[in-house]
């Protein structure tokens, strides 16, 4: 016979509904109370039925997350695997299960959002990516839905964001280089219409400008966040009458897609084109050379939006909205320095 939650309160020497606030994490359940139940509830091999409770309580104990693109081409890149891992972990300490969704575009993503929100399946959302005029957080934000970005929106000052100061971290990466002589520096983009790759874009300009260094269109390229785009953008480098001696990669994976068509085409890293990257992820310390990489606290990034999310959740309030992760370079073999005389 199936073990009840009343068999659970009766041998913890609590009411059932003392077990049933234990079972939803209630905050009023003092912590020695939830240990003594929750240790009869594995005793006893009890566990709850998670739809029934949802069906009282309205809540599922889900966080859903919204992946930016499809999935084939997300988990090439380190960054979403991490910053997901760190979620995982703060959700899984908070007792919520999580639910991946993507879309194979724009509206796909928009559509799944929706999904989400309307068929009741999460508690709340975390995106993972922002872009210019983002009918997702407006859809969220309009129903007044529990969510969490990674990233920056340029629409909404008072939705909960997690974020690096992008703009700073691009001007500092670029300064470096600027300060190990290099004057030609270009910039390797992901989509302009993401608001990382325009804050980014905006922090190069910046080092540049303050440099007394012209800034030349033809030394930024935009691209996608594969080893083909990368591919493509490197060609269109080599191309350019007076070659770049340091390019500035908004990703690892492109830093190492450029790297590797350097090599393809007979260019050796750091001396013929030195290449910095962003994220700081496992690639960088494994690429020959191993590339100077902006760390950005990308598990500490998970982390945090989901602490954010579950806090908003559960209605604690969170005052602050936005989070901003500090960054940190770390300088590889990928980057010489150019002496003058």
């Amino acid at each position: 016979m199936a073990v009840t939650i009343i068999d659970v309160a009766a041998k913890a020497g609590v009411s059932p509904s003392t077990v049933s606030r234990v079972i939803s994490n209630d905050s009023r359940i003092s912590q020695k109370t939830s240990r003594k139940v929750r240790k009869v509830m594995e005793e006893l091999g009890y566990h709850p039925n998670m739809l029934a409770k949802s069906l009282v309580t309205k809540t599922t104990n889900n966080i859903g997350i919204v992946l930016p693109r499809p999935a084939d081409e997300l988990f090439q890149n380190q960054f979403f695997s991490e910053i997901i891992r760190g979620i995982v972990t703060k959700a899984a300490a908070n007792h919520y299960d999580v639910l991946l969704t993507t879309g194979t575009s724009q509206i796909g993503e928009e559509q799944a959002v929706e999904r989400l929100v309307r068929g009741r399946n999460v508690d709340g959302i975390i995106l993972l990516t922002s872009k210019k005029d983002d009918q997702s957080i407006s859809f969220l934000r309009d129903k007044k839905f529990p969510f969490v970005l990674v990233g920056r929106s340029e629409q909404y000052a008072d939705i909960i964001s997690v974020d690096n100061d992008n703009v700073a971290a691009s001007y500092d990466v670029t300064r470096r280089l600027i300060q190990e002589g290099h004057r030609k520096i270009a910039f390797v983009s992901g989509p302009f219409e993401l608001t990382v790759s325009k804050d980014r874009l905006d922090g190069y300009r910046k080092a540049l400008l303050e440099a007394g260094i012209p800034v030349h269109k033809e030394y930024m390229f935009e691209g996608g966040f594969t080893l083909e785009s990368t591919e493509e953008m490197t060609q269109s480098i080599l191309e350019l009458e007076d070659r770049p001696t340091a390019i500035v990669a908004i990703d690892d994976l492109i830093a190492f897609g450029i790297i590797r068509s350097l090599w393809n085409h007979g260019l050796h890293v750091p001396e013929e084109c030195s290449v910095a990257g962003f994220n700081n992820t496992l690639l960088s310390e494994m690429c020959l050379p191993p590339i100077a990489s902006v760390d950005i606290g990308i598990y500490q990034m998970g982390i945090s939006a989901a602490q954010a999310l579950i806090q908003r959740i559960k209605g604690d309030g969170f005052e602050q909205a936005r989070i901003i992760i500090p960054h940190q370079l770390i300088w590889r073999q990928s980057v010489s320095t150019i002496h003058t005389a």
